[in-house]
């Protein structure tokens, strides 16, 4: 492949635009193509970046989608096909598993990925503002800390071109919001991989589709692309059809109608040729997994009930006087930062776990599936048929009924080379479908998932949904997909800090709707109360908490959260002003006006986050 101009780190010169001009795209792949051990994986793609561009690319697990996007970025070359980055131009690529290789800290990690002139605190803002403090160890990091670093350092720079492929993966709640809106005030090119529809169509205003090694373009976001999708399989089910019927007329009069002139039917008989090849080589799209949860026999109407329950590891409460009520057909989804405990509430709910105080009660009858987030119930050394049948012969129980293990895996998109796989091999996609296999094939009445949608493709995720919309049993799930809570759940539990859980009626949106806030950081959640005036304070002293908020701090509660957004917003403004390094020497009267205007608009910020805490206490009280 024809690389014309590599990663740089020289702000472009802008000599190839003018004024009433569009400007030129920023990277250009023209006709790539790659192939994996005689299999094309990727035919013919095509792929454009222009200044400013706000684009998702999908496609169904295995289709290329990291490949191109590797291919993009300048880490991987395909066998034919030509890449054009403009010179100058800053990119950044963040891959799925990040190399820490040779960094004593996290910091380090991320200010490696700067260059001359980048502002050097903004690395040290985006960890703190990640969760991290920038001292952690690399090789001591889990899977959600080592991609909130990843992060980190890809955006530090604020490049010309971002390239991220499956960001979300690992992250709570609280960083999937922040990394949202820090993307949205971000003037970087965007090109985005991602499972999330939220995020994705948050964030897309293009949509760039890779499909049996093909992509296709349209110019609006993902909320318009899967009526798009849909619409394109159906006419490409129509002109197979017409191919079809065409060649059999055709083959009809090659069986009783040659008997014209022998030119025309050498002409005919090689036109005929051209159409079998066609249909040949047409690629139908890949199929869906078929999911259907094996079900056991009723529960009793009672499932769980915590009455005033609590669990603490230490002085830390993980359950604070929980009382919670769980019947036979709920869909109860709980949701939670990183570290509120999700984990050991379910253990509590399940009966896996004794509590602290309280009383915890299971009702009968109960037939419990657990499909475990980090996949360590699957042995590496195990083959895929192993997993299913547990080792013995070819054949698995689904719910009581025997079935050869090769067409079982095919319902679940694993051809019949991949049943002699070892685990250690598959993709983590591949794996979480493995999993779901296993789980559904067990009779149930009770299913407890815990981030079932990780490394799941868009299209498994709508089948997945469908399958837990048609289960009759109880469904208790842990996820950090607000679309999937939307589509899935009948409540929400959500951690509200200090051990304390509250149930919203609906799904993730009807909570917000009711809480008036979505899920906050644990870290964050801490450094507000630390900012909170002590009571040796000159400030003026606390009313005492009323009973009922007034008419004007419920004003207060209401528009607080805007006031911080908009304040927020325009502290990164002037932080972008201020991180110019020749600013002072060109403009030192902007520079001290905007030093004044960051620390007015930093004491302002402070001031209400305090105020909003304060009120938001007094109406919980």
């Amino acid at each position: 492949m024809k690389s014309l101009s590599r990663i740089g780190f020289v702000p472009g010169c802008g000599c190839c635009h003018k004024p009433g001009m569009a400007a030129p795209p920023l990277l250009t792949l023209q006709d790539v193509a790659l192939t994996f051990g005689g299999t094309p994986l990727i035919e013919r793609a095509e792929l454009t970046i222009a200044p400013g561009e706000r684009a998702c690319l999908v496609g169904r697990n295995g289709s290329g989608k990291s490949t191109l996007m590797r291919i993009a970025a300048g880490f991987a070359e395909p066998d034919k096909g030509e890449r054009f980055l403009q010179p100058g131009t800053t990119l950044r690529y963040l891959a799925q598993e990040p190399d820490f290789t040779g960094f004593a800290s996290t910091l380090d990690f991320v200010q490696a990925g700067l260059a001359p002139g980048d502002d050097p605190y903004r690395g040290r803002y985006l960890l703190e503002s990640l969760g991290l403090t920038g001292e952690e160890d690399p090789s001591r990091l889990s899977g959600g800390e080592a991609r909130r670093a990843a992060l980190a350092q890809a955006l530090a720079p604020e490049p010309d071109i971002l390239l991220l492929d499956e960001p979300t993966n690992h992250l709570d709640l609280p960083a999937i919001e922040w990394l949202e809106t820090e993307l949205k005030r971000s003037r970087s090119a965007l090109i985005l991989i991602s499972h999330d529809r939220r995020f994705l169509t948050a964030l897309s205003r293009a949509t760039i589709w890779l499909d049996r090694g093909v992509t296709r373009r349209i110019e609006q976001g993902f909320g318009s692309f899967e009526a798009w999708r849909d619409a394109f399989f159906e006419e490409e089910e129509r002109d197979k059809h017409k191919l079809d019927r065409k060649i059999a007329a055709e083959e009809d009069w090659l069986r009783y109608g040659v008997t014209a002139r022998r030119k025309r039917n050498v002409r005919r008989l090689s036109d005929l040729h051209t159409l079998r090849k066609q249909s040949r080589d047409h690629r139908r799209p890949v199929g869906q997994a078929v999911m259907t949860a094996t079900e056991g026999e009723a529960s009793g109407t009672l499932i769980a009930e915590a009455r005033r329950v609590s669990k603490s590891y230490g002085d830390r409460k993980i359950v604070d006087d929980l009382s919670l009520r769980v019947v036979r057909g709920d869909r109860l989804g709980i949701v939670g930062p990183n570290g509120a405990g999700k984990t050991t509430l379910i253990n509590l709910l399940t009966g896996a776990l004794a509590p602290d105080s309280g009383e915890m009660r299971l009702g009968t009858g109960l037939n419990m599936v657990h499909l475990d987030q980090r996949r360590a119930s699957l042995d590496p050394e195990a083959t895929v048929s192993e997993v299913l049948t547990g080792g013995r012969g070819d054949t698995v129980d689904v719910g009581g009924r025997s079935r050869h293990v090769i067409g079982y895996l095919k319902d679940f998109l694993f051809s019949p080379e991949q049943a002699r796989t070892p685990v250690s091999v598959l993709s983590g996609g591949e794996r979480n479908r493995l999993l779901i296999a296993r789980t559904l094939a067990q009779a149930s009445n009770l299913l407890v998932l815990d981030e079932p949608t990780n490394d799941l493709d868009l299209e498994t995720l709508d089948l997945l949904q469908e399958m837990l919309g048609d289960y009759a049993g109880t469904l208790i799930l842990v996820s950090h997909d607000r679309d999937f809570l939307d589509r899935v759940a009948g409540s929400v539990l959500v951690s509200e800090g200090e051990g304390r859980w509250v149930e919203y009626a609906g799904g993730y949106t009807d909570m917000l709707a009711q809480r008036g806030r979505g899920v906050e950081a644990r870290e964050a959640k801490e450094k507000v109360r630390e900012r909170a005036p002590r009571a040796d304070s000159p400030k003026e002293p606390q009313k005492e908490a009323k009973a009922k908020l007034g008419f004007k701090e419920q004003h207060e509660l209401k528009t607080l959260p805007n006031r911080i957004a908009e304040l927020e917003a325009g502290i990164a403004k002037l932080r972008e002003v201020l991180s110019d390094s020749g600013l002072y020497a060109r403009d030192p009267e902007r520079f001290r006006k905007a030093t004044a205007l960051l620390g007015a608009a930093e004491t302002e910020l402070a001031s209400a986050e305090d105020r909003w805490l304060t009120l938001e206490m007094m109406r919980e009280a």
